[in-house]
């Protein structure tokens, strides 16, 4: 039989323990860990009842209260314990997210638009002055609107596999805004005034060509519209994006969805057209490809080209940011690279 005061004295070291090892205990955390070390089923007051057998029968009540009543206090100073830690990591936290209200607040950078959103923008407010509504056709067009509609004839190179992406036999990633026109004459009679901006997809890629640019397309279709109102038209654009001392000039050219076609160039805005390494010595920078609308597109349109006339006109947006941002690689519009970005902003 177990001696009831040496049972006791175990009891006492017990307690002895556990005010020694708090000195040590930093956090909650530790508090938590002792806590469960000692009242667990298997923690070392748990353990004390396995004396229960060895303590003789009058004795096992006296023992148990013993056992219980250190259960009880321990409790009791583990919870204490844990509050106070619990109260001083609080005050801690609170001292490391003071924030002083009398500091000057941070200053964060204010972004802006990419340079082809910010030109696509100009560009919708120059041609919307002149009267443009905005139509926005599909990047997937079939081969009618895509081609055909256009007098784009089945031989033609531009609907080579290895210059359109093909989706099927019959459907295409659009390679020109050029598309929308179509679907604007078949179900609007002139007069027409429409401008279509939007991403287009061709099989190139080199520093001034990408697989996938923007492009916007302008159509103008009324009675009596000639060549005149092509560059008056243009003139007053390359003013508004370029500067007013620019003008355009127009070189025959070839498309099959206009007749006559030109190219657009403008004087350069560098030099003055005097001629400089931006405009190659020459004194004129392509911008653009136009066109009076060839009389088979307005007729597959079902519209009559001897009431009617047109113009039509694509802008490559990359292309105007590209020389109005003095940028000589395309691929930096892409590479979102906010070292270049930054140094672009006309908000």
């Amino acid at each position: 039989m177990a001696n009831l005061d040496e049972l006791r004295e175990k009891i006492s070291s017990v307690r002895d323990a556990i005010q020694k090892e708090s000195a040590n205990l930093t956090d909650s955390r530790m508090v938590y860990e002792a806590r469960k070390s000692y009242l667990d089923k298997s923690g070392r007051i748990g353990q004390l009842m396995k004396y229960m057998k060895d303590v003789e029968p009058a004795q096992k009540a006296e023992f148990g209260k013993n056992v219980n009543e250190l259960k009880t206090w321990a409790m009791e100073y583990f919870g204490s314990l844990d509050e106070k830690m619990r109260t001083r990591e609080l005050l801690a936290r609170y001292d490391m997210e003071k924030i002083d209200i009398t500091m000057p607040a941070l200053r964060r950078p204010v972004g802006n638009l990419h340079p082809v959103t910010q030109v696509r923008n100009e560009l919708i407010d120059v041609f919307s002055g002149m009267g443009f509504d905005i139509y926005e056709g599909s990047e997937v067009e079939n081969d009618y609107y895509n081609f055909t509609a256009l007098n784009t004839p089945k031989d033609h190179p531009a609907r080579d596999m290895q210059d359109t992406f093909y989706l099927s036999p019959e459907f295409v990633l659009r390679t020109q805004t050029s598309s929308a026109q179509i679907h604007v004459m078949e179900n609007q009679e002139p007069p027409i005034k429409i401008l279509s901006p939007g991403k287009v997809f061709r099989s190139d890629d080199d520093a001034t060509h990408s697989p996938m640019f923007t492009q916007m397309e302008g159509l103008v279709v009324d009675k009596g519209i000639t060549l005149g109102d092509l560059q008056g038209m243009l003139d007053v654009f390359v003013k508004r994006v370029f500067g007013e001392e620019t003008h355009t000039r127009l070189r025959p050219s070839f498309f099959p969805f206009t007749e006559p076609s030109v190219e657009v160039d403008v004087s350069c805005f560098e030099c003055g057209g005097a001629g400089c390494s931006f405009c190659k010595h020459t004194g004129w920078i392509e911008v653009l490809g136009a066109g009076i609308v060839n009389r088979k597109v307005l007729e597959n349109c079902g519209i009559d080209p001897d009431v009617y006339s047109g113009l039509a006109f694509g802008i490559g947006i990359e292309r105007v940011a590209m020389l109005k941002y003095g940028i000589n690689n395309i691929k930096q519009l892409f590479e979102s690279d906010l070292r270049v970005l930054n140094q672009i902003n006309d908000n």
